[in-house]
């Protein structure tokens, strides 16, 4: 392996040393946003039994034939089927039963007419809705005159019509979201087998960090970067814990580093890794122990964030990533290369952002160093159409350096610039790594 790595070849080293977490049983809402690793089989039809789809009258179809506003059809009102209800009226010819919405229909009924086709039961004009009056019609018996006619099953909801008994609902490996947990609730799971959302624990190092809520001194700057790595890794998916800043002192950051393991699947810490007097995570994690880890710290040809670390530490041989210090550099990196551990961990494919082209839109060339690969921020617009022909447009923000944190913020991509490529002109084509 070379001294100086490329993007490639220190990703592939991290994903070869993660696995996904092992799977656990969780109860549905704890299951939120965790990987499902089982197909999930309907048990029993959905729904489980024919319902109205409306607020009115369950009917037979040949008593309602040819009803109008004129020649209404009446029919003998026998009872009540709400919501629930498990003893059935049975409607024989010329009767009809007063049904509310989800309820079951009744034997020997065929379909059901809602109340505005009716006069409510009142003997008067068509009803309103049952529910916008505010309350039912006034009588369960009696008898209800219906102005329209019916098609069989109208407004009736047919056993197994959402799922069928015995089909997959669910399949392994997707990300459980409110409507997924819904579906799950509805065919009575109440828990269900998932890869954990993992834990991470983001901390910056730096003497000269303040939080963002207190005055800066002569020096100092306000802490973004555990900010944004633990925004980023909550919009990955993960548990992030923020820690916040350590000062520039071995020993604290690694009893830091120490006390936080035990809730971690993960580490991310952001400076201190490049070649300085004070570059704390270097010096913290170079020296041995932590429980016989070992974290090592490369160089990579990459504009933002040449300098990069990676290890297993402590006696469950934990992840830590350690980005470096400027903003922009610390982002580009937990992209490139924290979200793809963290997907990994998750059991998520494909574990890289997908990258696409886009035409460029500058006013001048895009200059790249010779050798590396850079990442400048970009303003994507996808294409308005589909196909193999379609292409985007894509708009630099803001320059090249790493600490243009205004401009990451006006960004939605990332534009990719090969390492044999030193220049990118307006009009030509280029690799675009949407965030969004």
């Amino acid at each position: 392996m070379s001294e100086t790595w490329s993007v490639d070849e220190h990703l592939e080293d991290i994903l070869r040393a993660i696995r996904p977490l092992e799977p656990i049983e969780l109860r549905l809402l704890e299951a939120q946003g965790c990987v499902l690793v089982e197909d999930v089989t309907v048990p029993a039809a959905l729904p489980p039994f024919d319902n109205s789809s409306m607020d009115g009258y369950a009917v037979r179809v040949a008593d309602v034939e040819g009803a109008s506003e004129e020649f209404p059809a009446v029919l003998d009102v026998i009872g009540d089927v709400a919501a629930g209800s498990g003893d059935l009226p049975t409607v024989a010819s010329g009767q009809a039963a007063r049904i509310m919405t989800g309820a079951p229909l009744p034997p020997g009924a065929e379909a059901v007419v809602p109340v505005e086709w009716t006069d409510g039961g009142t003997g008067g004009g068509p009803a309103e809705s049952m529910q916008a009056r505010g309350a039912a019609p006034q009588a369960a018996s009696g008898e209800v005159r219906v102005h329209r006619s019916a098609a069989p099953r109208e407004h009736v909801r047919a056993k197994g019509s959402d799922v069928k008994a015995g089909s997959v609902a669910l399949t392994s490996g997707m990300v459980l979201g409110p409507a997924q947990i819904g579906l799950l609730a509805a065919i009575g799971r109440g828990t269900v087998t998932v890869r954990p959302r993992p834990r991470v624990v983001v901390l910056s190092t730096g003497s000269e960090l303040v939080p963002p809520d207190e005055p800066l001194g002569p020096g100092q700057i306000h802490d973004s970067n555990s900010y944004v790595l633990t925004a980023a890794a909550r919009e990955a998916g993960a548990i992030p814990y923020r820690v916040g800043s350590v000062t520039d002192d071995p020993e604290t950051l690694r009893s830091t580093i120490e006390d936080q393991l035990i809730r971690a699947d993960l580490v991310v810490t952001s400076g201190g890794v490049s070649v300085g007097a004070y570059d704390v995570v270097k010096e913290a994690l170079s020296q041995g122990d932590l429980d016989e880890g070992t974290v090592e710290f490369r160089r990579l040809a990459m504009q933002p964030g040449k300098p990069q670390g990676f290890g297993l530490i402590g006696p469950d041989r934990t992840p830590i990533l350690t980005l470096p210090g400027n903003p922009v550099s610390a982002y580009v990196s937990f992209e490139l290369f924290v979200r793809p551990a963290l997907r990994t961990l998750m059991g998520l494919e494909p574990v890289r952002r997908r990258a696409v082209r886009a035409r460029l839109e500058a006013e001048a060339p895009l200059s790249s160093p010779d050798g590396k690969r850079q990442f400048l921020r970009g303003d994507y617009t996808p294409p308005e159409k589909t196909g193999q022909e379609a292409l985007g447009t894509v708009t630099p923000v803001g320059g090249p350096g790493s600490h243009l944190v205004a401009s990451l913020a006006q960004a939605n991509a990332l534009i990719e610039i090969p390492e044999k490529t030193t220049e990118a002109s307006p009009g030509e084509d280029v690799t675009v790594i949407p965030l969004d």
